[in-house]
């Protein structure tokens, strides 16, 4: 049976966004199924972190993230009772400390950070944002989207499927039936696609009930700013105007699905804060808990699963949307490959191999913060001892370099060059651009940084039968002697380097192994 789609993508979140506008620059026919209507404006995340940062701006757009990152600090300056900005050329608010953060509620201070901390340098710009909000994400990548021609059909939920070695058939409410090569689910934590495809999902119960919402009150004079702990739970107020969040003790909530009232915003956070305040409005609220499961493969034959769809746990920190946005971009070129031929099925098993150990890094990360936010006497102790500890710069600077994600990586071959398997650096290139100018159009890119044009003896002259998979480009890095070549990924994974004194692995394997074997000459 011929197939109407390369690939349906079920989910219009921000990982489904994502991986089909990566799927798309690659060449494939997308389709993106969404049960919802518009793009979700309920609140979730408030933040991204560096790899998702980077992202973006290796696809071309880090400037709307920052317009919005904006926006947003103008509003916490109404809240921090600063004076917003003049208007055009006016300075803007000054950013938040760049590595500030949390852990279970326990501020890190940027005064006991390290910005000597591996990690954190030749970021570029991408290190500058990280202010923007998920409803912000998903209208971003919705947009991008729509440029790059992707299919989203709204209104339209995924019911069923059935899969052979071949492809998958989708059954969708309404519009019947679509023939893809492959399925993706990136339909959250209740995914239809993982329950019926038959993923395993082990993990742990939940045992809080959770509220985030943006309202409007009166009496919130009494509220202390940012995150608060009581005998009762706690609660959170800020950054944003309006901006609140509880979590309580007492066991899951009943109905997650039930749409939450003020009435119910209001209850949960007068126990928890002892401040009579009145909800009067509620522009957007979500509940949430701490089940934290993990699916044990992210493929199942032609059926993947990627997002909330592959893992779930708690919100402390947006962890959820860093994770999601690395999946697609993890997933996207590779199955772009897959679909257009240039590379085996076999290198999608790179993709579980890869994402699945960070995914179970963020579950013990935000189990690690639920255990710290306990009301118990025993656990207050703690928290005041992890509380003082903080005061540290070691301990400070290891907690920021979690949230900040600049630590993950993948694993390499045993000897392989430092750089292989991490964030490519955003190298400063003699003719004034940056690498990660140079990865808009989700092609791999080998930077000979020799300056020598000449083909022959060149690095780049292994790489020739690439074609169209590959950019090439000969140039210096000034401030980067001590590399020479650079092959990095259409995610921005470095795969292969070189110095001064040669290089440790073959470049033609490294370019066999992510890109499939070249053309025949």
């Amino acid at each position: 049976m011929r197939a109407d789609h390369d690939v349906v993508v079920a989910g219009a979140g921000p990982a489904g966004l994502m991986l089909a506008c990566e799927l798309r620059l690659g060449g494939a026919r997308v389709l993106v199924v969404e049960r919802l209507t518009d793009v979700d404006g309920t609140i979730k995340a408030g933040s991204i972190n560096t790899p998702t940062a980077e992202a973006f701006y290796r696809r071309g757009l880090l400037p709307r993230l920052a317009e919005v990152q904006q926006r947003t600090l103008e509003k916490v300056s109404t809240l921090l009772g600063a004076a917003p900005a003049a208007g055009p050329g006016a300075p803007a608010p000054a950013l938040p400390p760049k590595f500030a953060g949390h852990f279970a509620g326990i501020g890190l201070r940027a005064d006991r950070f390290d910005p000597s901390a591996p990690g954190f340098a030749d970021r570029g710009p991408a290190g500058d944002v990280g202010f923007v909000a998920q409803q912000d994400i998903e209208r971003i990548l919705n947009a991008r989207a729509e440029e790059l021609g992707v299919e989203v059909r709204r209104g339209v939920e995924l019911t069923g499927f059935t899969a052979d070695a071949d492809g998958v058939t989708v059954t969708t409410r309404p519009g019947g039936t679509v023939r893809a090569g492959w399925l993706v689910g990136c339909d959250g934590g209740r995914s239809t696609v993982r329950k019926l495809a038959g993923f395993a999902f082990p993990g742990t119960d939940a045992e809080i009930t959770g509220y985030q919402a943006l309202v409007e009150m009166t009496g919130h004079e009494g509220l202390g700013r940012g995150w608060n702990w009581t005998e009762t739970g706690t609660y959170a107020h800020g950054p944003t105007p309006g901006r609140i969040l509880t979590v309580e003790f007492d066991g899951p909530p009943a109905d997650r699905r039930a749409p939450v009232t003020a009435e119910e915003l209001q209850k949960s956070l007068r126990r928890i804060s002892g401040v009579d305040v009145t909800i009067t409005h509620v522009h957007t609220a979500t509940r949430f808990t701490d089940n934290a499961r993990q699916a044990a493969d992210y493929r199942s034959g032609r059926v993947l699963l990627a997002g909330d769809a592959a893992h779930v746990h708690a919100p402390f920190g947006g962890q959820g949307l860093n994770l999601g946005v690395g999946d697609a971009m993890n997933l996207g070129w590779k199955l772009a490959a897959v679909v257009r031929g240039d590379a085996p099925e076999t290198l999608l098993d790179s993709y579980t191999t890869e994402r699945h150990p960070l995914g179970a890094w963020v579950l013990d990360w935000t189990r690690a913060q639920v255990s710290l936010m306990r009301p118990d006497p025993k656990t207050r102790a703690l928290r005041a001892l992890m509380a003082g500890l903080t005061e540290e710069t070691a301990v400070t600077t290891h907690l920021a370099t979690m949230i900040s994600g600049v630590w993950q990586h993948y694993e390499a071959p045993a000897g392989a060059h430092p750089l292989v398997g991490h964030s490519a650096p955003d190298l400063s290139l003699a003719d004034g651009s940056r690498l990660a100018d140079h990865l808009h159009d989700g092609r791999a890119l080998l930077l000979d940084l020799t300056g020598d044009a000449a083909p022959a003896g060149r690095t780049t002259g292994a790489a020739a039968g690439y074609g169209n998979r590959l950019k090439i480009l000969t140039t210096t890095c000034a401030g980067h002697p001590e590399l020479t070549a650079l092959l990095v990924r259409p995610d921005g994974i470095t795969a292969w380097a070189a110095g001064p004194d040669g290089a440790t692995g073959s470049l033609s394997e490294a370019l066999t192994q992510w890109l499939g074997a070249p053309a025949a000459s």
